[in-house]
């Protein structure tokens, strides 16, 4: 029986389209040991959270067993955001988010993606309960590099990897990321 993967779209027009061949080459490096489910998310040129949030309660409660979760750019910041929110995080076998832009803060602002923030905190960190990884490519034309310090100086025992060359949409070397899902000690 293959491990679930889901995977969270990032925003924009064309998006789906576009994270489709991200989707296949993980897929590919992952093999028949894991199945990536890649929905449609719903308004993906908007990105409204609350709809995303509620179409990932339904992935997750269709899914069966536990459930590896991959987020792209906005992807991942949604899923970001649903952890820090979330109450229950059993069926969850850990998180990685590829080049996923941190909202507010130092991060960016734009009208309408304020609900992506994470919520505040006394000390501002928090736990997000499961094992959460970060990926960026340092030559990410479209998200800074930076953002990934930003998540990783908020969320607790977070990871992050820095690769070189790849840009927004990974396209050289996905090995760090497979290596990753794998060490989540499911297989």
């Amino acid at each position: 029986m293959p491990h679930h993967v889901l995977f969270i779209q990032g925003a924009g027009e064309g998006a789906y389209a576009e994270d489709a061949l991200l989707v296949e080459r993980l897929q590919q490096g992952l093999g028949d040991a894991y199945a990536v489910a890649y929905p449609t998310m719903a308004d993906e040129g908007n990105a409204p959270y609350e709809v995303w949030k509620a179409q990932i309660d339904q992935e997750l409660a269709a899914g069966g067993g536990p459930v590896i979760l991959v987020g792209h750019s906005v992807g991942g910041s949604v899923l970001a955001k649903y952890l820090a929110e979330s109450t229950d995080r059993s069926g969850i076998a850990g998180v990685v988010m590829l080049a996923a832009p941190f909202w507010g803060g130092e991060g960016w602002r734009y009208d309408g993606y304020e609900e992506l923030e994470l919520p505040t905190t006394v000390d501002d960190s928090m736990d997000l309960g499961v094992p959460v990884f970060f990926h960026h490519c340092r030559d990410d034309e479209t998200v800074p590099v930076d953002h990934l310090s930003m998540f990783l100086a908020r969320l607790t025992g977070a990871r992050g990897r820095v690769l070189d060359a790849g840009g927004h949409q990974f396209a050289t070397d996905l090995g760090p990321i497979v290596e990753d899902i794998r060490g989540l000690g499911l297989t």
